[in-house]
């Protein structure tokens, strides 16, 4: 059952962004020379344009009721649209909460009765075809009669990816925000000024908004979207300009770019990065020794954004902490100093408690060092015949295996199950001979589906629901008859 995120329960606070500069999307996002490039999305963008760009969605937004302290949800697409509507809002002074455009009108139905916003802003078309980077949509903005003001001073809501079950509803404070871009300016080997970003990941979620989007216009990096999103689009995008150019997205893009058939000589990669779930072995050095650059990595949460990285490629499967993060372990559980809950209306000291927030990760944390290296789901440790068994370690070891591209292994009903990316001619029978060889017999999966593909979130993540993943496989199942 969702918790419902319900506003008027929240005692009256600051209004949003009262904890940042005055005129801080000005001054920190859109400040610098007009004729600079800031966006390519199909064609270039500079500040002059998007500056303009952003006074005019104010305008509309604004003609639409949205007020200092107001409300408002955005369901657009990859878009110029987009930056430019986020923009305003945070400008005007209000409260937004971005919902991914590919939701169905009624997980938006559901999302608007749990955040209650007062205007929704959404496209005046249909967003491109699934592949494509980017659209141009025109927005329109829409008052709901039973929005409500913000009764926090967060000026960011998003909702979890729910690739384990249901989506949380998480805010961030505009300082907090501005601290994770200062510890991105901090980062030697992260994008700045003079070079660019070709962003893969969603704009929605925390890795594509802040590290890509918010980041390239505060460190003057500029960001491009390849106008498709395969291996072919991804590098065509690369490929122009030679600015130092670093690519920023998920394992899957990671995976998808080192299976490219002869790619093209790029002079002006300089490495990627990716985050959002745990990288397979192998897959650091396979990318690696297709384009010469470092595929670096990254741990972090929609919660607290980045927590630790290793941008270089050395540290694997370890990363450093960033600047000011503060880590602990407790009982196996990693956990992140937070000052405040950052589930607003939602007391659970499951979640945060006493100024730590729990990731429900496991990791291992170097004294010496500081350095993290994370090993999974808390709740990927489960018990066969009183024996513990580590999922993660299952996946891990499925993944090494040569006829595996990607693995997803769950545990239901007693059982562990797996469920795996394939080649069309892989034999099942290999992989269970590769698996005797690796792992004792009560850390076998006792049921094994090839698939094709395996499903995933909107943000790229695979999905973790075992319903899903059972249905997935009786259907491939079903059309191979």
């Amino acid at each position: 059952m969702l918790t419902r995120f319900s506003p008027s329960s929240l005692p009256p606070s600051e209004p949003p962004h009262a904890d940042a500069p005055d005129s801080w999307v000005d001054r920190l996002l859109l400040a610098g020379p007009g004729g600079e490039e800031c966006l390519h999305l199909g064609a270039p963008i500079d500040r002059d344009a998007l500056r303009a760009l952003v006074d005019d969605q104010a305008e509309r937004l604004a003609a639409a009721g949205l007020e200092p302290g107001g409300t408002a949800a955005l369901r657009l697409p990859p878009s110029v649209a987009f930056v430019a509507a986020l923009l305003a809002c945070w400008r005007l002074g209000a409260q937004v909460a971005l919902l991914d455009h590919r939701l169905t009108d009624h997980e938006v139905d559901s999302a608007v009765a749990r955040l209650a916003p007062q205007v929704l802003l959404g496209s005046a078309h249909r967003p491109a075809a699934a592949l494509r980077g980017f659209s141009e949509v025109e927005p329109v903005a829409v008052r709901l009669p039973d929005g409500l003001p913000a009764r926090s001073g967060h000026a960011l809501i998003q909702l979890s990816s729910g690739s384990t079950g249901p989506a949380k509803v998480i805010a961030r404070t505009a300082s907090d925000l501005l601290r994770e871009l200062d510890c991105y300016r901090r980062l030697e080997e992260f994008p700045g000024e003079g070079e660019r970003v070709v962003l893969l990941s969603s704009v929605v979620h925390v890795l594509g908004l802040v590290g890509g989007l918010l980041n390239g216009l505060h460190a003057r990096a500029a960001v491009t979207v390849p106008e498709r999103m395969t291996a072919a689009g991804i590098l065509a995008a690369v490929a122009v300009g030679d600015r130092p150019t670093t690519l920023v997205g998920v394992p899957f893009h990671a995976e998808l770019l080192a299976g490219a058939a002869a790619p093209p000589r790029l002079p002006q990669l300089r490495r990627m990065i990716v985050a959002g779930e745990l990288v397979r072995p192998g897959l650091p050095a396979l990318f690696t020794g297709r384009y010469g650059v470092p595929l670096g990595t990254m741990y972090g949460m929609t919660e607290t954004g980045v927590i630790a990285t290793d941008l270089s490629g050395t540290l694997h499967p370890a990363k450093q902490p960033v600047h000011g993060m503060r880590l602990r372990m407790v009982a196996g559980e990693l956990q992140i100093g937070a000052p405040a809950s950052p589930y607003p209306g939602l007391d659970d000291p499951t979640r945060w408690s006493e100024g730590w927030l729990h990731t429900r990760d496991a990791a291992e944390l170097d004294r010496a060092t500081g350095r993290v290296t994370v090993l999974g789901r808390l709740d990927s440790q489960v018990s066969i015949g009183g024996l513990k068994v580590d999922l993660t370690e299952v996946e891990q070891t499925l993944t090494a295996l040569p006829e595996v591209r990607e693995a997803v292994v769950v545990f239901e009903d007693g059982a562990i199950e797996a469920y795996l990316a394939t080649e069309p001619d892989a034999d099942l029978a290999l992989v269970q001979d590769g698996l005797a060889r690796r792992l004792a017999a009560y850390k076998r999966p006792r049921r094994i589906a090839l698939l094709a593909q395996l499903p995933r979130t909107a943000t790229g993540k695979l999905l973790r629901d075992p319903a899903a993943l059972r249905t997935t496989a009786t259907a491939a199942a079903t059309a191979a008859r």
